[in-house]
């Protein structure tokens, strides 16, 4: 049974998956989550694109070699670069709430660098909002590995470095773009869904960038459905809504 990994969104940590990693547990499917340098217990380490994409292969290594990678925001990101650079260790890529290029990071490195000046009170402010936005185990997720807006402005920075399309474009595997509705960072999915030599857009109603996260029951049967396609459906182009 193909397994998944899962990577944090920005200032998080593997935590935030462990809803979902239940759900998939139930479900009998292998899974593990990921903490990214300078997130969770690799806190202090310095953020790399190059060095994001290495630890998600080590977990896929770590469950077989081969595992559908699927990451939410920045860990769709970086869902992308690992595609990129070890194409045989991504049976398959779920990137959700990423298709924003890096020509519109200018609001987004203003606000790491905010935050980054005084980190615990952003760390404070992020803790409380997440919570509220995600009430319940979902939000208490999120945060219980801690926050690390310390490292936000590398990751920006290396979001923004990132040549997003060009790297879409030279995995040859499956890709799923998973956005909410209400994501704003839909606003250049169409590109990337042109970039994807084999991809599908797949649209969760009336759910905003954090959203999708609130039903995990349905984010884990998805990524499961998902892993049983690499090897079986033909790629259709199509757009789908959940």
């Amino acid at each position: 049974m193909l397994p998944v990994v899962l990577v944090h969104g920005i200032r998080l940590s593997a935590t935030m998956w462990d809803p979902v990693l239940s759900h998939l547990s139930r479900l009998g499917r292998p899974a593990t989550a990921v903490d990214l340098p300078g997130h969770g217990t690799r806190r202090g380490e310095p953020f790399t694109m190059d060095a994001a994409a290495s630890a998600v292969a080590d977990a896929v290594d770590a469950l077989g070699g081969r595992a559908l990678v699927a990451g939410l925001s920045l860990g769709g990101y970086v869902g992308i670069a690992t595609a990129e650079r070890f194409p045989a260790r991504v049976a398959g890529l779920m990137a959700i709430g990423c298709t924003g290029l890096g020509s519109a990071a200018g609001p987004h490195r203003f606000a790491a660098s905010l935050a980054a000046r005084n980190p615990s009170l952003a760390n404070r402010i992020s803790s409380y909002t997440l919570r509220r936005l995600l009430p319940g185990p979902v939000g208490e997720a999120m945060v219980a590995g801690g926050v690390f807006c310390e490292v936000m402005p590398q990751a920006v920075d290396a979001v923004a470095d990132q040549d997003q399309l060009t790297a879409l474009a030279s995995y040859p595997g499956r890709v799923w773009l998973v956005n909410g509705t209400r994501d704003p960072f839909r606003v250049h999915e169409r590109a990337f869904l042109r970039a994807c030599g084999n991809g599908r857009l797949i649209l969760v109603p009336r759910r905003g960038h954090l959203g999708v996260l609130a039903a995990p029951g349905a984010l884990a049967r998805l990524a499961g459905d998902l892993c049983d396609q690499v090897d079986h459906c033909p790629h259709t182009g199509a757009e789908r809504r959940v």
